[in-house]
């Protein structure tokens, strides 16, 4: 037990001298824009010298909702480097019927639908709608 928590102090250790990137580094803006209409709509990009770039358009619309008040339909994308030297890139789009919708290879996918699993939703699927409540 004594050698076991001796490793696990020696990992935090290690962990913990590892050199470590100063707090008040400044990291220069290369390029920004920001376009905004009188109707609501914008663009705007940016670019940053560690590589961070981004965009997005948006413009105002009615909901679709009850309240319907204007809400904002937006799209774009951006990308950095990870730590680990792999480059991400991100596009999404945005709006009140279907939310927010991020698309990039590095984002997770579900497993496959098992046959027996899906066979079950196919026979649910095509079943006759049940009748009305008499409540």
């Amino acid at each position: 037990m004594k050698m076991k928590i001796l490793l696990i102090l020696a990992f935090v250790a290690i962990a913990a001298s590892a050199p470590q990137k100063p707090a008040d580094q400044v990291i220069a803006i290369l390029k920004q824009e920001f376009d905004q209409q009188a109707d609501g709509s914008y663009v705007y990009s940016y670019e940053t010298e560690n590589g961070i770039k981004a965009d997005e358009t948006g413009s105002l619309k009615k909901a679709t909702g009850p309240d319907s008040s204007d809400v904002i339909i937006a799209q774009g994308s951006f990308s950095y480097t990870a730590p680990d030297g792999t480059v991400i890139n991100l596009s999404y789009v945005a709006d009140d019927e279907n939310g927010f919708r991020p698309e990039g290879a590095h984002l997770p996918t579900p497993p496959p639908i098992p046959p027996a699993i899906q066979k079950a939703l196919d026979y649910i699927a095509s079943l006759p709608p049940p009748p009305p409540s008499r409540n």
